[in-house]
């Protein structure tokens, strides 16, 4: 599609769409991925995604022992931080629509919008 193209008769032109998702819990951001995509579809809209970008693992190592007596033992704790990326090519009203799915527990959505 072009930039300046309108889509469905719509006075408002089309803009890229950056969408977002971040979450621990992998099968709930698939889900939500999947939702929003055959949202998109449904409509006739340019999908690109999901992206998947690389997990951030932050790890945390602490002591078991409290006073610090004793052997050596340790505890080693880690949480994976998933990311997806979707962008769309749509006028600003249809995002509205596309992202009114009900979005899982645990998945952080941010919208972005490019001219």
């Amino acid at each position: 599609m072009d930039k300046g193209k309108q889509l469905d008769g719509g006075d408002s032109p089309i803009c890229r769409i950056r969408i977002t998702l971040t979450s621990c819990n992998v099968s709930n951001l698939e889900k939500v991925c999947a939702d929003l995509k055959r949202s998109a579809t449904e409509k006739n809209l340019d999908v690109y995604g999901p992206v998947r970008l690389p997990t951030k693992v932050l790890r945390l190592t602490t002591r078991k022992s409290p006073c610090g007596e004793g052997t050596n033992t340790w505890d080693r704790f880690e949480m994976r931080i998933h990311k997806r990326l979707i962008d769309l090519k749509s006028p600003s009203e249809i995002v509205k629509q596309i992202t009114s799915i009900s979005i899982e527990p645990g998945v952080d959505v941010e919208v972005f919008f490019k001219d």
